[in-house]
């Protein structure tokens, strides 16, 4: 009897004592979480810009020609991760930041595309335009100025940026035309287009032909009798127009960089694909919605979004494919496309 009323004792002991420890530990993790919450943003991202290479730090940061340390550490990791895939191979990876000015109102263009080289340390920032988006009168307008990109989006048709994650694809050249460089001298415009592949929210980049190119086209394009060029068509005749260079301006939704800037870049991802992060995403842009209604501080709630742009376009606004799309679908049904007229032959020089 007395060794059993021991045994329960024991067992009671031991019971406490688990009790005990259990309150212990539940008192340590309390307490660990108590710490986390307490950190700041900014602390947090200071202990984060330990990751950043020295030779890198002087190029994060939100001024002109600096890259947002978020928008870095995204484009990073995807390009890490794309890597360890196998997927690309490419010493460089690009960035972009479409919450920042495109024309910075002193004539200069705001610099808001990034080329980093981390085995060579290189790293070089440059201009690059913004979806124009689109307003369907009286329906939806989700167009966006060319200083500063509020609208953002997926859907087919919408002429929108879509931030996310995008590895490079082939690379298209085509033949556009001719034009006139001086009083007795034409030139020709071959222009090259990088396919973008996405995924999650820009998985559908190759549908709606997203991709990089040089920001320059014909317009006022007639046809010219000129049987002799390897560009001639069956009668013989080739477009020739006036060349624009619209760098700075606005896009369809694809990343359009200078023409002196588009050949070192599409030579830099020929046959050679790497990653490409375009902030921001879809998450990113109703966060920061959420955050302008509610009155809150961005940095204080962990959040970036460019000041000057932000200042500008109030708040953001992502319209997804899934809201969007029909809206197109219909407009595009009670709009129909006026047939093409053919294309005019160019009056005698």
């Amino acid at each position: 009897m007395l060794e059993l009323m021991w045994k329960r004792f024991d067992r009671g002991i031991d019971l406490m004592r688990s009790r005990s420890v259990l309150r212990t530990v539940a008192i340590i993790i309390g307490l660990f979480i108590i710490a986390a919450l307490s950190v700041s943003p900014r602390s947090f991202a200071a202990q984060q810009s330990s990751d950043i290479p020295a030779w890198l730090m002087a190029h994060i940061g939100e001024r002109e020609g600096q890259i947002a340390q978020v928008v870095w550490q995204r484009a990073r990791a995807l390009y890490q991760q794309k890597m360890s895939e196998g997927t690309v191979k490419n010493l460089c990876y690009f960035a972009m930041d479409a919450t920042r000015l495109n024309d910075t109102g002193d004539g200069k263009l705001g610099r808001r595309f990034y080329v980093i080289c981390e085995s060579d340390r290189s790293f070089r920032a440059i201009s690059v335009g913004h979806g124009s988006g689109r307003d369907l009168k009286g329906i939806a307008d989700f167009a966006n100025g060319r200083r500063c990109a509020k609208n953002f989006g997926n859907a087919m048709d919408s002429s929108l940026t879509a931030g996310g994650a995008y590895v490079t694809g082939e690379t298209k050249t085509s033949f556009k035309g001719y034009y006139r460089v001086s009083a007795k001298q034409d030139a020709v415009l071959i222009r090259s287009f990088v396919q973008f592949d996405g995924e999650g929210e820009t998985a559908n980049a190759r549908q709606r032909e997203i991709g990089g190119h040089p920001a320059e086209l014909l317009t006022n394009v007639c046809l010219r009798k000129e049987p002799r060029s390897p560009y001639a068509n069956h009668d013989g005749y080739v477009p020739f127009g006036t060349l624009v260079d619209y760098a700075g301006g606005r896009s369809n939704g694809c990343t359009s960089w200078s023409p002196s800037d588009a050949g070192p870049i599409i030579a830099m991802v020929k046959d050679n694909p790497t990653t490409l992060y375009i902030y921001p995403d879809a998450a990113d842009v109703d966060a920061v919605a959420r955050a302008v209604v509610a009155g809150r501080s961005l940095s204080g709630a962990g959040l970036y979004w460019n000041a000057s742009c932000l200042k500008e376009i109030h708040a953001p606004k992502f319209w997804s494919k899934e809201t969007l799309g029909p809206i197109l679908a219909q407009y595009k049904k009670d709009h129909p496309v006026v047939a093409q007229q053919p294309t005019p032959i160019c009056k005698v020089r």
